[in-house]
């Protein structure tokens, strides 16, 4: 199936256009993108690891949850449908809000971030997608990073999730 998304403008408004996921972008368009940040209650993040025949980031680690809101889709509605997918687990994120967006050059990355104990045996991967997932610091998350087996975000996006823990909490579970 082909991911249809949303086309926005600088301000964040939607164009009403749509576009194919394997397409080009125009000039000016731009799409949404989400993740979730799940921590235990430790303080350290779930981590996914990438399946090693992914396009982009073949066996890398990753942030929790990620991808796309497809046409159509709130950001709320965008990363509970992506948490189901990606790991068989369900959070009603429907009245939160994302912790923090940051602007890239093709669109919007509103981050979540929650608290939860995840039994990681409870979880259920997408196959496709996820190959294994885990309980990493921020010190082995920084450190997988040096070692470029995490994708390569820039650091001060890794420091914010944890960092935005303390100062204005997140969504617990």
């Amino acid at each position: 199936m082909q991911e249809i998304w949303d086309i926005y403008d600088n301000q964040r408004i939607k164009t009403g256009r749509i576009m194919i996921r394997s397409h080009q972008f125009e000039e000016g368009d731009l799409h949404l993108v989400v993740h979730l940040c799940i921590f235990n209650t430790k303080g350290e993040m779930l981590i996914q690891q990438r399946q090693k025949d992914k396009e982009d980031f073949p066996n890398m680690w990753d942030i929790s949850v990620g991808g796309s809101a497809l046409a159509g889709e709130t950001p709320q509605q965008a990363i509970m449908r992506e948490a189901q997918e990606e790991l068989g687990i369900s959070f009603d994120l429907s009245e939160t809000r994302p912790q923090f967006t940051i602007n890239f050059e093709e669109g919007f990355d509103d981050t979540f971030l929650v608290i939860a104990d995840v039994n990681l045996n409870d979880l259920s991967l997408q196959e496709e997608e996820v190959q294994a997932v885990k309980w990493a610091s921020r010190q082995e998350i920084f450190q997988m990073m040096a070692d470029e087996k995490f994708i390569p975000y820039h650091l001060g996006k890794i420091q914010l999730c944890f960092d935005m823990l303390g100062i204005y909490g997140a969504h617990k579970k």
